[in-house]
């Protein structure tokens, strides 16, 4: 049975950091990208950051430069690492999973960016 749980969300003023925990159990990041994705109130859920299978990382445009996404494939974890937040990045935000067949989702966690 696949499980991802969240972590690392909070409320935070404009400027801080935040570091997001993404652990899994069932599948493994090192045989399958593990992605970030958030989804304000009434917005679609977007992508944010990815990491590869081999460790190669993308992001979103409003993320690049002040996220960065990693990976510790000994303890299968994802982790997004925000600087520099902004109000627009208070969220909801998910871990996601995929194996070429189904598709996981964590429960979230959420962000809030005070100004």
């Amino acid at each position: 049975q696949v499980q991802i749980a969240e972590s690392g969300g909070g409320l935070v003023q404009v400027g801080g950091s935040l570091r997001l925990s993404c652990a899994a159990s069932g599948i493994t990041f090192s045989h399958n990208a593990g992605t970030w994705f958030r989804q304000s109130p009434g917005e679609q859920r977007q992508m944010v950051a990815s990491i590869s299978s081999l460790g190669f990382p993308i992001y979103d445009g409003t993320a690049k430069g002040r996220f960065t996404i990693s990976r510790d494939t000994a303890n299968n974890m994802v982790y997004l690492q925000m600087n520099s937040l902004k109000p627009e990045d208070t969220a909801v935000y998910y871990c996601h999973v995929a194996d070429g067949i189904n598709v996981y989702w964590g429960q979230g966690t959420q962000v809030t960016v005070s100004a």
